[in-house]
């Protein structure tokens, strides 16, 4: 219960590895609440957490929208003490035509990779910190990606914007120490979730080794051969890791980038 007494918002975190952050963080005490474009996913995950706890739908890439959810959840819940920035994903449009990847990123797909992945914790952070700042303390999370700590050719895009989140921690955690604000990122490696479903599943249909496995098993044969302990981060396994930066075991770490990747980035 290392969280007890404490609020914390998570954006995006009805599904994939935002309900995992919800779940750990709510197992240590905290008090939820969950900011998803899907309301009624936000409510259900909500509900499923348990008595106090609450689902709203904002689209966190819109800064009016974002603000006014997080207004919303301070005057339900008193007060904020964690902002869990983790609304992102990829993004199909990115790149329409044929040739090398950056070749084929087009302006839409690429504003649009920014939007999700960038601005998102942009104007969530923006939202969160008239309040952290009131009560001088507070600690930000955000869930970056091992995309952005190294070249990734074949996701420009989306690892442009997971970089950039890196840089704005960096300069957050600057910024906000003397408030006693922390801020730190988490890059996940490779987890299960729908976008590595679907792109198992169109490896399942491109490699004609890989008809008969199941998308579970083409994933794993990556994982094996790309990571130095050989098995999958879950999203069980960053919500552990954001709920100990969260709490007051961690209250000297900030400005810290941390790759939670199975040693794939080594």
């Amino acid at each position: 219960m290392r969280l007890e007494n404490r609020v914390a918002i998570v954006t995006g975190g009805a599904r994939g590895i935002g309900e995992g952050i919800s779940r750990c963080l709510a197992e240590e005490g905290a008090r939820i609440a969950i900011l998803d474009i899907d309301g009624d996913a936000a409510q259900k995950m909500a509900a499923e957490l348990g008595s106090g706890h609450i689902g709203l739908a904002a689209d966190i890439s819109d800064e009016k929208e974002a603000g006014a959810a997080i207004d919303q959840v301070v005057k339900d819940c008193g007060h904020l003490d964690i902002l869990v920035n983790n609304a992102g994903g990829g993004n199909r449009k990115a790149a329409k035509a044929a040739g090398p990847p950056f070749t084929r990123v087009e302006q839409e797909g690429w504003d649009e990779q920014m939007a999700l992945n960038l601005r998102t914790t942009f104007a969530a952070t923006k939202g969160a910190l008239p309040h952290l700042k009131e009560r001088d303390q507070g600690v930000i999370v955000n869930i970056s990606s091992v995309a952005g700590l190294e070249p990734s050719p074949s996701m420009p895009a989306y690892a442009a914007a997971k970089a950039a989140v890196i840089s704005l921690t960096k300069t957050l955690a600057v910024e906000l120490g003397r408030n006693d604000i922390r801020v730190n990122a988490i890059c996940p490696g490779l987890l299960y979730t729908r976008a590595w479903q679907v792109m198992a599943a169109n490896m399942q249909k491109q490699n004609p080794r890989h008809a008969d496995k199941t998308g579970h098993e083409v994933f794993m044969e990556i994982v094996r051969s790309s990571t130095p302990l050989g098995r999958e981060q879950t999203p069980e396994d960053v919500g552990k890791l954001a709920s100990f930066l969260c709490s007051d075991d961690a209250r000297n770490i900030t400005g810290q980038v941390i790759a939670l990747d199975g040693g794939s980035s080594v």
